[in-house]
């Protein structure tokens, strides 16, 4: 049971309840200022959850690919890993808890085979003070389940982590009641915290139960959600079914929604009852490794690590780079950077010969080949990126050295920021610092190098999200309609200028839409007018934004407008701007919010300014007024 094989189970088994499989959407969000990364199933779904029609329909199953960079300095445990696959199955306004939960339970029991007895489940435990109950719903439906293969499971009351780790399980507690915190999910977080006309709701999650002692250093007793080892949760069912009100009171959604999300590596590890979450999930990479160096996994505790860094972070390295995100020192490159620099260090504590680092590609894209077709055509430029990389680092590492025995030549602990320098300077990663200065008898401030770490995350992050590197600085209704306006001025320019024109960037807000496009000198002001007329057409024609799923080739043969084609999938998502009489106004990849039709764009599209961007690079400033 590999990752391929119970990828595949998953998808035909929603297939056959009805669902329709959607392509993995890119590890960088499109238009999403909020974060770098794409790290969760429900992230580029969110738009449909919160009431946008899917042109897919109201049942959706799919294999997100996701990135969570704050686990990289975590990784080289058996747990934590950077890239991961969730699997996800979705409601819009369709079935709930009655369907969902049993369809769960069987693809676990009867499709991949896992012990039922084996599996324990956590639910939303209810708040008085908002009138919101406790899931007995589900508890009833999970007690029916355990039931029907012969397991008697009693409920029990936990509440927070703390109630958890001084209470324990009593004989014959299988189900959980816990806290907000727990099993509730909202984009506020907790019910009190939403905001008016915010839906949310109750949350189920599964937990897979390990031969595992427990470890009192994470409290006296364990519990589902105890952090120890022995329970690992592997799938979380989302139900939003509430809405708050401006009383600060919730009522149920007319049309409440399922949001499935389970982690296939967890999965996995499940199915296999192992606890080594490298071991089952990253297998031929480790295999690879082991031959290139003649060294084992498991053997020593220094070693296994290394081969757990090299696997996780050159998984992730790839996947990100075939995703179109190079090594560079900002936003989502810097991150890149890390990865590949951090296995560098790890590969030379293997023995890493040859090529060194890019040789570990071919079994990652081997392994991958069948669900991610990408990684296969850019192969090549995967390699080169890798090996690239690799080659700046070990120029810089001769520097750092130099910079290091400086230092240490202090003969005082190494500071943090000394550490930093060394880390964002010179690419040392933290491990490298603290094994040098070991040799010399030295420590280092881990502390305070966490701690300067954690704000130069929070610094690029918010640098990215200055520039708005998705294009829009939030999702709210003008700037929507600034971005569906956009669209149709693409679409206007090559009409006037040709089919040579195409996107370049763009930066929108709430206040006006700048558009960065490629073409080779200035834009006569009455080409500029016709544009402006054209938008202005198809805003009063009444036109409707109607969106398809299609392949990636099928939409290049029929013209549909896309900037960076090598970065979506193989199956695309088509916004179409028509007309009641059929006028195609605009047809053009995306992956952000726009109006469902022209009655919702309020005002006259007017272009106030165009220059010069950069060579070949025009730039046009609009708004709605």
């Amino acid at each position: 049971m590999d990752t391929n094989t119970i990828r595949e189970k998953y998808l035909a088994f929603f297939k056959a309840q009805g669902h329709v499989e959607i392509p993995s959407a890119l590890l960088v969000p499109e238009n999403d200022p909020t974060t770098l990364f794409t790290g969760s199933g429900m992230q580029p779904l969110l738009p449909y959850l919160l009431g946008e029609a899917h042109p897919g329909g109201t049942r959706l199953v799919d294999s997100q690919k996701c990135f969570r960079s704050g686990d990289i300095e975590e990784v080289g445990d058996n747990r934590h890993t950077t890239f991961f696959e969730m699997l996800g199955n979705w409601s819009l306004g369709e079935y709930g808890k009655q369907e969902q939960l049993p369809w769960f339970f069987d693809f676990l029991t009867k499709e991949i085979g896992i012990d039922p007895k084996r599996l324990y489940v956590t639910v939303f435990a209810g708040d008085e003070t908002l009138g919101i109950p406790r899931d007995d719903e589900a508890v009833s439906l999970w007690q029916g389940l355990f039931k029907g293969v012969g397991i008697e499971a009693t409920a029990g009351y936990i509440g927070s982590e703390a109630d958890g780790a001084a209470r324990g399980i009593k004989e014959g507690e299988r189900i959980f009641y816990y806290d907000a915190k727990k099993n509730w999910w909202s984009r506020a977080g907790v019910p009190s915290a939403m905001p008016a006309g915010e839906p949310g709701g109750p949350d189920s999650e599964v937990f897979y139960e390990f031969d595992i002692a427990h470890d009192d250093a994470y409290g006296t007793y364990c519990h589902p959600n105890c952090d120890c080892g022995r329970f690992l949760e592997i799938g979380n069912s989302v139900f939003m079914q509430y809405q708050k009100n401006e009383d600060g009171s919730f009522s149920l959604l007319p049309k409440p929604n399922v949001d499935f999300g389970g982690g296939l590596e967890r999965i996995v590890m499940a199915a296999n009852k192992t606890p080594d979450i490298v071991a089952v999930n990253h297998q031929p990479i480790i295999a690879y490794i082991e031959m290139a160096t003649g060294k084992k996994y498991g053997a020593n505790p220094k070693e296994t690590k290394a081969f757990r860094v090299i696997a996780d972070h050159m998984k992730a390295a790839v996947f990100l780079i075939g995703d179109g995100v190079y090594p560079s020192n900002t936003d989502q490159g810097y991150f890149v950077r890390r990865l590949i620099r951090r296995a560098v260090r790890y590969a030379d504590v293997l023995g890493v010969q040859g090529s060194g680092l890019a040789s570990v590609v071919e079994p990652i894209i081997a392994m991958y080949r069948g669900g991610y077709q990408t990684l296969v055509t850019r192969a090549d430029a995967i390699v080169q990126a890798v090996r690239d990389e690799e080659q700046r680092f070990r120029t810089t590492l001769s520097r750092g050295l130099k910079q290091f025995e400086k230092y240490a030549e202090r003969g005082v602990p190494i500071s943090s920021t000394d550490a930093f320098t060394l880390s964002a300077t010179y690419g040392f990663p933290l491990e490298l610092t603290q094994e040098l200065a070991s040799e010399r008898g030295l420590t280092v401030d881990t502390l305070g190098y966490a701690t300067e770490m954690r704000t130069h995350q929070e610094l690029s992050r918010a640098g990215s999200e200055q520039k708005f590197k998705g294009g829009l600085a939030d999702t709210g209704e003008i700037t929507t309609m600034l971005h569906t306006c956009t669209h149709l001025m693409l679409a206007g320019l090559r009409r006037y200028l040709g089919d040579g024109v195409h996107q370049a960037g763009s930066n929108i807000t709430s206040e006006r839409t700048r558009f960065d496009f490629t073409y080779h000198e200035k834009v006569p002001r009455e080409i500029l007018d016709q544009v402006e007329t054209y938008v202005n057409e198809a805003i009063q024609s009444n036109a409707m934004m109607t969106t398809s799923i299609m392949d990636k080739d099928t939409a290049k043969a029929q013209g549909v407008e896309g900037s960076f084609w090598e970065k979506y999938p193989e199956q695309v998502t088509v916004y179409a701007f028509t007309s009641p009489e059929g006028t195609v106004y605009s047809q053009e990849l995306c992956g952000g919010p726009h109006v469902k039709q022209a009655s919702d764009i309020h005002g006259t599209f007017k272009i106030l300014k165009e220059e010069a961007s950069s060579a070949g690079v025009r730039r046009i400033k609009a708004v709605l007024a």
